[in-house]
């Protein structure tokens, strides 16, 4: 029986309030981390953990209106809800964006026009020729990535010709040879094996529309983006030479005069099944799920195969099917939600003992993976398997930095079966550090997956072939170490350090990779270093906190948008969100001044945004999946984060307190606007 909940119980949540829920009440520091701390006890799951909804935009929609055209299953009320959703999400210019206040992007908008097309949307209904001029303007079909264009080759609108190929004999190649399989990104690795399988079989259902209107030059243009250019020495225009040599060869193979094909295939697919163990369907996320499951049909499995029914029962998991719509997300996140919470409620004053705090740190370890996965082919270290994933399961893709928050939570939790935490501890521990790689940092999923000429493959344009180590991974690992007291003379951190101090911005800051952007790499670099036990005022460290607080907005907050992934200059730009304010804030407090004006004004921020009910609003992306093409709005992060950095402030607050003479605590209103607030947080009598 899979210990993934029901639909029904997922949704469900069980009231666990520390106290009764306050109403009305002066807004105050106490007040407001009261009101967090009930609000996030209340939609704990009765199983102990917590998981918010991870929202992305509309693509993922666009994309199962398309495999039900495909595959013959298209469900008019469930298409009608598709077609809600995506006018839902359409910008007023006519076109799709991929993150909160973008632009229209092209693969979005030519997608949902697509879909809209699909089903039976009139293409000169206003707002699709709004839609068509904006993908015209975007470059149309020719400037869509190689995964969008597969599933226009996938229902007859392009040829396979003009699609790069993806050749199964990939797992084949063996980890002697420079570039291989392994060298790519886990999630990379998930997405192609089953692409390689659907690139041989070509199973094409052609569908009666057509997007002839989104070529703003021609078909021509498609041919022009996979042709080699003679006399062109580029690594590019290498790959390009060879995606043509393998369609050549590809007459031969599908026609089984390739020695290699036959036994490639087989090893894609039994690759592919294996990975469907243990995990909510393949990698445990959308792209990857709804691959294998075109993939399984191309191989000719029924509909009625316990292998299709699993793939298809765990795709249809992941949607949101409401009374007017339909949404989907990429994939869950509950360990990394409940490790965030429970850090949260325990920081914030919750007991060790708290009934919510066991059960949660019971289910956490319950999710520790004691199996040897893919990791092991980058990293084939003696070491006990360990680790925790994002998702519910997926024992093939334990990572580093959900084990590392994991790790940060179980420390402070000991349970009622003390022994039992501390073995789980010092292995997820052990294991995370073998991670380490060459420049001293480290990555989410692999060690070393950086070899960039996989980035000129010509598959490769949606920018996660790699997993490289970054700062944000790197400095929440060294917070680990802190905590458990490791020096600043331990030799693995003094490499982190160095490849920290390398990664630094010339004006301070830090690029976060898993956060938006700058303010989430800077925040983590400062909170990593202090549990360390780092000397706060050096100059480089200094730079950091002077950049963000050169980006603090007029209300006090912090905000900055996905489109700094795309250009810099607009870095600390954005509309003011609780959980970017909360990590400035955090990256503040590392500086050990509670009096600072732009801290006390980052507070202040959150105190007065909260809700009533405890939460906080957000409509802002701040997470990221991977940078320019897929972003993730996180929604436990608006009522996560606020809470830890309330809880930072009010201990460092009390900290100092406790150092000066208690005559000189005369209870230091905090000035708003130049006034002092009646009600606001005052320190303790």
């Amino acid at each position: 029986m899979s210990d993934f909940p029901s639909e029904q119980a997922r949704r469900a949540v069980a009231p666990a309030p520390l106290k009764q829920t306050r109403v009305a009440e002066p807004r105050t520091l106490e007040s407001t981390l009261a009101r967090s701390q009930d609000y996030l006890l209340s939609i704990q799951h009765p199983d102990g953990y917590w998981v918010g909804e991870l929202m992305v935009d509309s693509t993922l929609v666009s994309d199962m209106v398309v495999y039900h055209h495909w595959d013959g299953s298209v469900d008019r009320a469930w298409e009608r809800k598709a077609i809600h959703h995506l006018f839902s999400k359409q910008l007023p210019d006519g076109g799709w964006n991929i993150y909160e206040g973008g632009p229209s992007e092209v693969n979005a908008t030519v997608k949902a026009y697509l879909a809209l097309k699909l089903a039976g949307v009139c293409p000169t209904d206003p707002r699709m020729l709004r839609a068509r001029e904006v993908a015209l303007h975007l470059g149309g079909v020719p400037r869509m990535n190689t995964f969008s264009k597969l599933y226009l080759a996938l229902i007859g609108l392009v040829e396979w010709s003009h699609v790069p190929t993806i050749p199964c004999e990939i797992l084949l190649i063996g980890k002697w040879f420079h570039v291989n399989f392994w060298d790519m990104s886990n999630w990379s690795r998930a997405m192609i094996v089953p692409l390689a399988i659907i690139n041989h079989y070509r199973p094409t259902r052609r569908v009666v529309v057509s997007l002839d209107e989104l070529y703003p030059n021609g078909k021509w243009e498609l041919d022009e983006t996979l042709r080699p250019r003679y006399f062109d020495v580029s690594l590019r225009n290498l790959f390009l030479w060879l995606d043509r040599l393998h369609k050549f060869a590809e007459w031969f193979q599908r026609r089984g005069l390739h020695p290699f094909r036959r036994s490639a295939l087989k090893r894609c697919e039994q690759w592919m099944l294996e990975r469907f163990e243990g995990s909510d369907g393949l990698a445990a996320i959308f792209p990857a799920m709804l691959n294998a499951l075109i993939a399984l049909k191309a191989l000719g499995y029924p509909n009625d195969h316990p292998q299709v029914v699993r793939a298809w029962h765990e795709l249809k998991k992941l949607q949101h099917e409401e009374a007017d719509s339909v949404r989907i997300e990429p994939c869950f996140s509950p360990v990394w939600d409940s490790a965030i919470v429970a850090i949260c409620l325990r920081e914030s004053g919750v007991p060790e003992d708290h009934p919510a705090l066991q059960k949660a740190c019971s289910w956490i370890m319950d999710r520790e993976i004691r199996f040897r996965g893919d990791w092991y082919h980058k990293n084939p270290v003696d070491v006990e398997p360990s680790g925790w994933v994002f998702e519910y399961n997926n024992k093939w893709n334990p990572d580093v930095d959900d084990t590392a928050m994991v790790l940060l939570a179980l420390r402070q939790i000991p349970t009622a079966d003390r022994r039992r935490r501390d073995e789980c501890f010092r292995r997820g521990y052990n294991w995370m550090l073998t991670f380490q790689c060459r420049d001293g940092g480290w990555a989410a999923f692999d060690k070393d997956c950086t070899k960039s000429i996989l980035e000129k493959v010509p598959f490769a344009d949606h920018n996660a072939m790699l997993d490289p180590e970054c700062v944000d991974i790197t400095a929440r690992i060294l917070e680990v170490m802190g905590l458990e007291g490791v020096t600043l003379q331990d030799p693995q951190v003094q490499r982190a350090l160095e490849f920290i101090r390398k990664s630094q911005e010339p004006d301070g800051s830090f690029f976060g990779r898993w956060g938006v952007n700058y303010v989430y790499g800077t925040w983590q670099v400062l909170r990593g270093l202090k549990a360390l036990g780092y000397p706060m005022h050096e100059p480089w460290l200094l730079r950091a906190r002077d950049w963000l607080e050169s980006v603090q907005h007029a209300d006090g907050g912090w905000g900055e948008r996905c489109n700094t992934y795309d250009d810099p200059v607009f870095k600390g730009q954005g509309p003011s969100t609780a959980s970017q304010t909360a990590w400035a804030t955090m990256g503040l407090a590392t500086f050990g001044e509670p009096d600072r004006p732009s801290l006390r004004r980052g507070i202040e921020y959150l105190i007065a945004t909260q809700n009533e009910d405890g939460s906080w609003s957000e409509d802002e992306v701040t997470g990221t999946g991977f940078p320019r093409v897929f972003y993730l709005k996180y929604d436990m992060y608006r009522n996560a984060w606020p809470l830890l950095a309330l809880a930072t402030y009010r201990n460092l607050r009390d900290a100092a307190r406790r150092a000066i003479p208690a005559a000189e605590q005369n209870g230091h209103a905090i000035l708003t606007n130049g006034k002092h607030v009646a009600g606001s947080f005052r320190s303790p009598a």
